[in-house]
């Protein structure tokens, strides 16, 4: 099977296609002109200094509440290190990203995995948790279009897990890298924004929203947090990459930022619609919630499909998924994650075409 043959609903990524790689070249050539001694100096462990500012005017803080950092990954990586220590607790939902969990794994953390419902986190579920005596560090919460599952927070909810993180004294980690991907409905304020006890911890991405390749995220939070991250971000590489980020700054005060955004936000509501449809059409057994936003959606399939015999099944005839007990301590044995960003239109339908055609081969 070569890569041309391969239709993948596995990586969270936007297809080239759909990334504004003209408007690229013209924020670069932008930024070298304005700020040539800036990018190529080594600059700061908090980032591209007018970055920094125009992402603290956008959330609506002061500078010093902003560290820049080499893609949301490493904003996470240094948010974790920061606060978990062997045996601390930590709750994050049922299913959560796979790169989360294995980092608090490595970090010898008590995870506890609350369900998610389709409006969010269970908070009646995490009260009786904390309640029987469980004192989490922190909630790991991805708002917006969640990955792997693409359900969004309700409002409502988000009210719940702020009085429940000033009640029982854990910090809320607001991760939201998909945010700006809306196909429908209207936006939601943010935990950030609603949060006046300092008990959030935001972060985003602009891998969503520009491209994978520029590996440019961020933390918002209180200054004294981001001062000391700041200090270890020195020590361990002195300043994030200034060339990329100079890029995004140019990118983003130019405006091609919200040109982008509509662009992936079209094209992907159209790649859901015809996903879910040829789901519908092609595995009429399978049960999932329809994303108002973002890049994946959560299968659950049939109890009688072991996703362990159907990956390699799969890829036998070409289409990649990933599995979901990759998201989950226990369970999803039956359950799959598709990320329709990667895939254009026309691949869609052949892709579960070949994923019916393995599932019922693995249950024959």
């Amino acid at each position: 099977m070569t890569a041309e043959q391969l239709i993948s609903f596995a990586r969270g990524a936007p297809s080239l296609d759909i990334i504004d790689v003209e408007g690229l070249k013209a924020a670069a050539a932008r930024a070298f002109d304005a700020d040539p001694a800036g990018m190529t100096a080594y600059g700061t462990s908090v980032g591209y200094v007018p970055l920094r500012k125009w992402i603290a005017e956008k959330h609506g803080v002061s500078a010093d509440q902003v560290i820049v950092t080499n893609g949301s990954l490493q904003a996470d990586a240094f948010l974790f290190n920061h606060l978990v220590q062997p045996g601390d607790t930590v709750v994050v939902e049922k299913p959560t990203y796979d790169r989360t969990l294995l980092g608090l794994q490595n970090l010898g953390a008590k995870v506890h995995q609350v369900t998610l419902r389709p409006d969010g986190i269970d908070t009646d579920e995490l009260r009786a948790l904390l309640e029987s005596g469980v004192r989490p560090k922190l909630a790991h919460i991805i708002p917006n279009y969640q990955n792997p599952a693409g359900i969004t927070l309700s409002e409502q909810k988000r009210r719940d897990l702020l009085a429940l993180a000033v009640e029982y004294g854990f910090t809320i980690f607001e991760d939201d890298p998909y945010v700006d991907i809306r196909f429908r409905g209207d936006a939601l304020p943010s935990m950030l924004s609603m949060d006046s006890d300092n008990a959030v911890v935001h972060a985003s991405s602009f891998t969503k929203t520009v491209c994978p390749g520029v590996r440019v995220g961020y933390l918002v939070g209180p200054a004294a947090l981001i001062d000391a991250i700041a200090k270890k971000a020195t020590n361990l590489y002195i300043s994030p990459g200034m060339v990329s980020e100079a890029i995004v700054h140019q990118f983003c005060v130019s405006g091609d930022i919200e040109r982008s955004v509509r662009t992936v936000s079209t094209a992907l509501a159209e790649r859901a619609t015809v996903l879910a449809d040829s789901l519908r059409k092609h595995i009429p057994g399978a049960t999932f919630t329809e994303p108002d936003g973002g890049y994946f959606l959560w299968v659950d399939l049939p109890d009688d499909v072991d996703v362990d015999k159907l990956f390699p099944a799969a890829m036998k005839k070409g289409v990649a998924i990933v599995k979901g007990t990759d998201f989950l301590l226990d369970g999803g044995k039956s359950s799959v994650r598709l990320a329709f960003s990667a895939v254009t239109v026309d691949q869609i339908d052949e892709g579960v075409r070949r994923l019916a055609a393995a599932i019922d081969e693995v249950r024959a």
